[in-house]
């Protein structure tokens, strides 16, 4: 299922509350803009360090905090813009081509992702030249301003 999409956002998850607490889930069609294909969660970040730094030539993915907080910033190599993540009924949506760092984990931080596709390290761009190189090829995809 290939998206047009370019902008990452905000996606609002289901939330039910009842006197014995609240739940939030995602279902196989609808609320995200791609099928989920894995799943993985990081967690016991040590204070300072930084997760991802790279990007997907084709994996979309679907970013949230599911227990404490902590900083995404998307690039298209023109501009780039930080969403913090806090609520785990929210989850930040990232398309393909994008730069994305994650950082300033909470202590409690648990960030989990999910992706269209299986792990395929040929997706992956980690050189970060080698990313504004792609980047001054393409072009923006983003439009919004940094």
């Amino acid at each position: 299922m290939e998206n047009v999409e370019k902008d990452p956002r905000i996606i609002r998850l289901p939330r039910i509350e009842d006197p014995r607490g609240t739940l939030t889930f995602v279902e196989a069609e609808g609320q995200l803009p791609f099928e989920v294909k894995r799943t993985f969660w990081t967690y016991e970040i040590t204070d300072g360090s930084e997760r991802g730094d790279h990007a997907h030539r084709r994996l979309h993915q679907f970013i949230i905090a599911i227990a404490g907080s902590f900083d995404v910033t998307v690039s298209d190599g023109f501009s780039s813009r930080t969403f913090h993540l806090s609520c785990p009924y929210e989850g930040l949506y990232v398309p393909p081509g994008l730069w994305a760092l994650l950082d300033d984990f909470s202590p409690t931080g648990v960030c989990m992702t999910m992706c269209s596709a299986p792990y395929d390290e040929s997706d992956y761009i980690r050189d970060y030249d080698e990313y504004l190189r792609i980047a001054r090829e393409r072009g923006p995809l983003m439009k919004f301003e940094s």
